[in-house]
């Protein structure tokens, strides 16, 4: 069972958790009771990322409960290590086992760790202007603490997403700057994306539209949806590979927005739906595509808009739907997919 790995300031966690246990609706989380703290024996708390331990008759407030959650929940990001010996203690309580500070995992406080009903979900952290999707593999117990088997660590407050090196290396937090920092996160669960509109296709002019890679071309009248968003990313994210031609003249239209450059088709690159392309923000960097039982490895250099098309700009294609990940010859090779198959392909992909 997990518990909190980081040196807090006691009062500023207690204003912290009083400011985040009142939501909209008045809603509230109250303490459930009080633990007195026990000295630890000699050789016990492993204060591995500033650990906490229990100072012997200091009194420490319990919680069975969190803040409500919401599309965008305020909590209090902390650092973990969920390895073998490290300063969670024992294995996670989802699966009975130790994980890697590679892999990007949380421990949530008890009341959102909901009796183990988020085991193994994932969830979108956003913080420090970035995203990163995690699973839940363990719970930061807000209920006990100050004995064997918490570590002689307090009780973990009743907003906190307890997470592993991974985590904060994805948000861009410089490592002298791990421990705490104010975050939202959100339950895929929770989450939807829906249409932002639709525009009405217009018969490309000749020799306009670029069927290279079979794509598909606007026809007059037929209404096509939009979207400003995709589906919420996590640490495997489902989506369609498809294919598309980076290099100039190919079907990819224009140079590509992340670099204003042609790529060629032998370069693992891909371009993403517009809500996962973020602005710009994936731009350059690497993510992981998993599909036909093989990974690859591409940077992000391009948007698959889906929120426009049907004009010169969009190569007289449609909207893309916001679920793509429109990848070059180069990727459909490495995951090994026969040449006759390329077109429409189920992956999940992650941040790499």
């Amino acid at each position: 069972m997990r518990n909190l790995g980081l040196t807090f300031l006691v009062l500023s966690v207690l204003i912290m958790s009083l400011s985040l246990s009142i939501d909209a609706k008045g809603k509230t989380c109250k303490p459930s009771g009080k633990i007195k703290g026990k000295k630890p024996p000699k050789h016990k708390c492993n204060q591995d990322h500033g650990s906490d331990c229990c100072e012997s008759g200091k009194y420490y407030t319990t919680y069975k409960c969190s803040p409500p959650v919401t599309a965008r929940t305020k909590a209090v990001l902390t650092i973990n290590g969920f390895g073998k010996g490290d300063d969670g203690g024992g294995p996670s309580e989802c699966d009975g086992k130790f994980h890697s500070d590679d892999t990007p995992i949380v421990a949530l406080s008890t009341g959102w760790f909901s009796n183990m009903k988020r085991c193994f979900h994932n969830i979108t952290i956003h913080g420090n202007g970035r995203s990163v999707g995690a699973m839940v593999v363990d719970e930061c117990d807000s209920t006990m603490g100050c004995d064997d088997e918490h570590d002689y660590q307090p009780p973990c407050p009743n907003n906190i997403v307890d997470a592993s090196k991974a985590v904060w290396k994805a948000l861009g937090v410089p490592e002298d700057d791990w421990g705490e920092m104010e975050i939202k996160w959100s339950d895929g669960r929770l989450q939807s994306c829906n249409p932002s509109g639709k525009i009405r296709g217009k018969k490309p002019p000749p020799g306009q539209c670029n069927q290279e890679n079979d794509s598909d071309c606007c026809k007059q009248g037929k209404l096509y949806t939009t979207y400003k968003c995709s589906p919420p990313v996590s640490g495997s994210t489902k989506a369609v590979l498809t294919i598309n031609s980076f290099q100039k003249g190919g079907d990819g239209g224009g140079p590509s927005e992340c670099d204003n450059q042609y790529h060629s088709d032998d370069t693992p690159v891909v371009a993403l739906s517009t809500g996962w392309y973020s602005g710009g923000s994936r731009c350059l960097n690497n993510v992981t595509i998993s599909g036909n039982g093989r990974s690859v490895t591409a940077m992000v250099v391009d948007e698959c808009d889906s929120t426009m098309g049907c004009d010169d700009d969009h190569d007289y294609q449609p909207p893309c739907p916001n679920n793509i990940v429109d990848a070059s010859k180069a990727v459909w090779k490495a995951l090994g997919v026969p040449e006759g198959d390329w077109g429409d392909l189920d992956i999940t992909w992650s941040d790499a």
